[in-house]
C-alpha cells in the first residue's frame, strides 16, 4: 500500500487529489496539510511514502518544506505540483530535492502514474523535460561543489561517468544502451550505482550533480 500525503491550502484541491488517490486499491491517503509548516510536521509524523506537495503556499511554501523534508533524512518522496510548466519554482524544487514535478492541470491518470513512479524510486521528468529544463536554468550551473562532491565523482568509474554525463544529456536509457553499445539493464544496473556513489535520491538529481561538479557545462 502506497501512502500519501497532500499539501494544499485549498480545500477544493486538496479534496480532489484525496477523491483520486484513495479510488486506488494500492494508495491510502494518510493526510492532509494545507502549508508547508504543516507539510514538515505531518511527514515526520505519518511518514508517508509520497508527499503530493503543492508549491505557492502562504507562509511557508512548498520550496522551503522539499527542502527540510529532504534534509531530514526521511524516506518520504516528494512529488511538486506547478501551474506552470518549467517555471522557476518547479526548478528551485528540484533543486530542494523533489523527485519530480506534475502540473496542476495534469490528467488524473498521469497524477495517479507519477506518485506511483516516485514511490517506487523513479523520476517523474521525462528525458526531454530534462533537456528542456537544462536548457532553461543551465546558466545556474556548475555553482560550484564541495570537496564531498569531488571525492563522490572521483569514485565513478569511467564507464559510470559515460553514462552519468548521457543521463545529464537527457537521453533515455535505451539511447544510452543503443549509443554505449551497451544492453538496457546493463545501463539499468550502472545508473543504480551511479546513484548509490554519488548519493542521489534519483535521476534528477544526478542530472543536477552532474552539471555541479563541472562534468556537463552548459552549452
Amino acid at each position: 500500500m502506497t501512502t500519501v500525503l497532500i499539501v494544499d491550502d485549498q480545500a477544493l484541491q486538496r479534496m480532489g487529489f484525496n477523491m483520486l488517490l484513495e479510488a486506488q486499491p494500492e494508495m491510502t491517503v494518510v493526510g492532509e496539510a494545507t502549508n508547508g509548516v504543516e507539510a514538515v510536521r505531518m511527514t515526520a509524523e505519518l511518514r508517508p511514502d509520497v508527499v503530493l506537495m503543492d508549491v505557492r503556499m502562504p507562509g511557508m511554501d512548498g520550496i522551503e518544506a522539499t527542502r527540510r523534508i529532504v534534509e531530514s533524512g526521511g524516506r518520504s518522496r516528494i512529488l511538486v505540483l506547478t501551474t506552470f510548466d518549467l517555471d522557476e519554482y518547479a526548478y528551485d524544487a528540484l533543486r530542494a530535492g523533489a523527485s519530480g514535478f506534475l502540473l496542476k492541470d495534469a490528467l488524473p491518470e498521469e497524477l495517479v502514474a507519477g506518485v506511483r513512479a516516485v514511490a517506487v524510486g523513479d523520476a517523474v521528468i521525462s528525458p526531454s523535460l530534462t533537456r528542456k529544463l537544462i536548457d532553461t536554468f543551465g546558466d545556474r550551473l556548475p555553482g560550484g561543489h564541495s570537496p564531498q562532491q569531488q571525492r563522490r565523482l572521483d569514485g565513478l568509474t569511467q564507464r559510470e561517468r559515460e553514462v552519468l554525463t548521457a543521463i545529464a544529456g537527457g537521453w533515455t536509457n535505451t539511447e544510452i544502451a543503443e549509443r554505449l553499445h551497451l544492453a538496457e539493464s546493463t545501463v539499468k544496473s550502472h545508473i543504480g550505482r551511479i546513484l548509490a556513489k554519488i548519493d542521489a535520491r534519483d535521476r534528477v538529481q544526478a542530472v543536477i550533480f552532474a552539471y555541479d561538479t563541472g562534468l556537463v557545462r552548459p552549452a
